[in-house]
């Protein structure tokens, strides 16, 4: 494909991408809002981005796997469709049971937008030109993370209400889907024998869901403590379905994801560090925003607002370090730089309490959107420059669904660790006053209708115990550091697939064998293809 022809595909590719990540941080702002109207609690307030992360990572690999076996156009197309129909009941949902019902809906859409948005670019751009096209694709992110949480205080404090932001994404949705069947066109592949591992998507579903659930309700005095029988059913459970996954997974015919992909040391370190980016960026992005409504008393939009220098960071960072690495063919620099970053960023954070500067904050969260900039869409990159064509579907898929999976342990956890320290620090602010607490951090969050002195207690609750969640987060951060100073420093391909060399004449054969655990074999041709982009379309 030529470059107009890329760009045109990208149009309609990102525009879809661009309406699921709104959905996402448009509601960050919201929630202490929404969750105040629907008359929901902490817990419930971590649950609505964490039912969707959840359906995001289980059916991401679903949607990969799909990728690999039909028509990648009619797949993105299709989670468009489903993505709309959950925008749809969140608008209009009259309880947060309801809400949660259509977040997993639009989780179900989004996941397929996360895995194919990927795997379309990686079947169109070869590795060696793919940076500025990845940088593309993170200055979506970064707009989207940065409009969505200021469309979204506008929405929420102009007469239209909350509910429009689900509902502003549907008319963005349908835009996507027409520019995508006017500019993007993909032969349809259709292979016989095709089959989809049901049974370990839906044993790695209830896995990593039971595990959520005991991550968001341990702690609190109304559920169970982290050391109690609950504990230990639910943290066994979880354990023996993730087993029963495994031993799915290595005997299916058609894995849902492939044990020898994710197994070699590229993808392996990747998914590592995409776990823990995910904890940071998530976390980062969900409690950012109740940190600056809740603690500091500032209104939705104003609290969108205080979020651009984290984004206006990514930006930055995804955008020059793709052009950079479309230059000069070196990718590692650029993601073991942004993870110093994320540890620098977040280990700032970790010192937030509720009456820290707020310049002071615009700095640290900037230094946390350089890093996320300069890794998510690189560690991708460096995957997908392993891995033979007809893999890159489940490949990219699993990057990303550890990436999410990594975000809804990090929201869930967080927020389990944010309950618990509001509560304690609560308790004893409201003993100082003669005040019984009664009730823990998971109560409900409509603190503007408590008296003033509470009020203020409250507040500064919340002030300080922001703070841990980004310790937390730091040692995340050191994790992704440790496994992106690992990975394997390949020089990026400049042919779309694996090219191995013809042992009787030397001539390169494009799609070869390869290797079947997605390490680029000893053979691969040296003499790669120089011409620019648009040159050899025939040919190629």
């Amino acid at each position: 494909m030529t470059h107009r022809e890329i760009l045109e595909a990208l149009a309609g590719l990102l525009a879809a991408l661009f309406t699921a990540l709104l959905s996402t941080t448009i509601v960050a702002t919201a929630l202490p809002t929404i969750i105040g109207d629907l008359q929901g609690t902490q817990t419930a307030y971590a649950w609505v981005i964490t039912t969707a992360l959840l359906a995001n990572a289980a059916s991401t690999p679903i949607w990969g796997k799909l990728a690999d076996l039909f028509n990648k156009k009619v797949l993105v197309q299709s989670s468009i469709v489903i993505f709309v129909i959950g925008s749809l009941v969140a608008g209009l949902a009259h309880n947060v049971p309801v809400l949660l019902v259509a977040r997993v809906i639009q989780g179900i859409g989004m996941g397929g937008l996360t895995a194919l948005v990927v795997a379309i670019i990686g079947s169109i751009v070869p590795p060696r030109e793919r940076g500025r096209y990845s940088g593309y694709m993170g200055a979506v992110m970064a707009v989207s993370m940065s409009g969505g949480p200021i469309l979204g205080g506008v929405i929420v404090d102009s007469p239209l209400g909350w509910r429009w932001c689900f509902l502003v994404c549907v008319p963005l949705a349908v835009i996507a889907l027409v520019l995508l069947q006017r500019t993007l066109h993909m032969p349809t592949i259709r292979k016989s024998n095709v089959s989809i591992d049901w049974l370990g998507a839906m044993l790695l579903t209830a896995g990593v869901s039971v595990l959520l659930i005991w991550v968001s309700f341990a702690g609190k005095a109304d559920y169970y403590a982290w050391m109690s029988k609950e504990t230990a059913m639910l943290v066994g459970a979880g354990i023996v379905l993730l087993a029963a996954t495994v031993l799915v997974e290595a005997r299916a015919k058609d894995p849902i994801i492939p044990l020898k992909i994710v197994t070699e040391r590229t993808t392996g370190l990747a998914i590592i560090a995409s776990i823990a980016v995910g904890v940071g960026m998530f976390g980062a992005t969900t409690f950012l925003g109740q940190y600056f409504q809740t603690a500091r008393a500032y209104s939705p939009t104003a609290a969108g607002m205080l979020t651009i220098p984290m984004v206006a960071g990514m930006l930055f960072g995804s955008v020059v370090s793709g052009q950079l690495i479309t230059r000069f063919g070196k990718w590692k620099p650029f993601v073991v730089g942004g993870s110093v970053l994320l540890v620098i960023g977040f280990g700032l954070l970790s010192m937030l309490d509720h009456e820290t500067s707020l310049w002071l904050v615009g700095v640290f969260i900037a230094i946390v959107g350089l890093g996320m900039g300069s890794m998510m869409q690189n560690l991708v990159l460096a995957v997908q420059n392993t891995v033979k064509l007809e893999n890159i579907g489940a490949a990219s898929s699993s990057v990303a669904f550890f990436r999410t999976f990594g975000g809804a342990i990090g929201v869930s956890v967080l927020g389990s660790v944010l309950a618990t320290r509001v509560a304690d620090l609560s308790a004893e602010g409201l003993s100082k006053l003669g005040v019984p607490a009664g009730g823990s951090g998971g109560g409900s969050l409509d603190i503007a209708a408590l008296p003033g002195p509470v009020q203020g207690v409250i507040r500064a609750a919340y002030g300080d115990a922001t703070g841990r969640i980004f310790l937390f987060a730091t040692v995340c951060a050191v994790v992704a550091l440790l496994a992106v100073a690992l990975l394997p420093n390949r020089p990026l391909r400049r042919t779309l697939d694996i090219v191995e060399e013809d042992p009787a004449n030397g001539v390169p054969v494009a799609g070869g064998a390869g290797s079947t655990d997605g390490e680029a074999p000893e053979s691969v041709s040296t003499e790669l293809d120089e011409r620019p982009i648009g040159a050899g379309k025939h040919e190629r």
